[in-house]
């Protein structure tokens, strides 16, 4: 397995989150009371927040829809999130 710069390993945690937030949402459609199912989304959506917000921060948006710059057009101006080879 290749070693992952910072860039990739908090690429992976937003993943991560994304999967995990993607699972407990099928698992509340059919469990829409269930307290621990709920807790378990508030908790990764916090995190999948938090760790987007970083990502921002340190390497630039990571959707279109997060530039935000009324001098250039950020989206464009680096790697996309999902290209290898750029720390």
């Amino acid at each position: 397995m290749p070693i992952l710069n910072e860039k990739q390993k908090l690429m992976r945690r937003i993943q991560q989150s994304c999967f995990a937030l993607a699972e407990a949402n099928l698992y509340l459609d059919s469990h829409p009371t269930c307290k621990m199912g709920l807790a378990y989304f508030k908790k990764h959506k916090a995190e999948k927040e938090a760790l987007e917000k970083e990502y921002t921060e340190k390497y630039g948006p990571l959707t279109a829809i997060q530039s935000d710059s009324d001098k250039k057009w950020e989206w464009v101006a680096k790697p996309f999130p999902w290209e290898r080879g750029e720390s």
